[in-house]
């Protein structure tokens, strides 16, 4: 299982968990499966589709963009310890103890 997880204040603390074979949205709206409310977050921002191997996001044509390791990107593979922005948030990639 897949762990993602807000590191520290100003913002709300985020945890998300993905398994294996999930694929999730993440945004403001409550239509995303992950529901982030934070600034700069747009209504549906990106999908994410975990395997066992690794995190795959994909930017959904959000305002302010989607970045890995402080990088814009539409599409990337995320693996542990990689930090994924979501508006304002910072996530970090890892896996739950087996």
């Amino acid at each position: 299982m897949w762990i993602l997880q807000s590191a520290k204040p100003p913002h709300d603390s985020f945890t998300f968990r993905l398994t294996p074979g999930a694929i999730k949205t993440v945004g403001r709206a409550p239509r995303a499966d992950f529901i982030m409310d934070a600034p700069l977050v747009s209504r549906i921002h990106c999908r994410l589709t975990a395997t066992d191997a690794n995190v795959e996001v994909v930017d959904l044509k959000s305002t302010n963009g989607t970045f890995v390791n402080d990088k814009r990107v539409e599409k990337a593979t995320l693996s542990v310890g990689d930090r994924l922005r979501v508006g304002r948030v910072e996530l970090t990639i890892n896996m739950a103890n087996s």
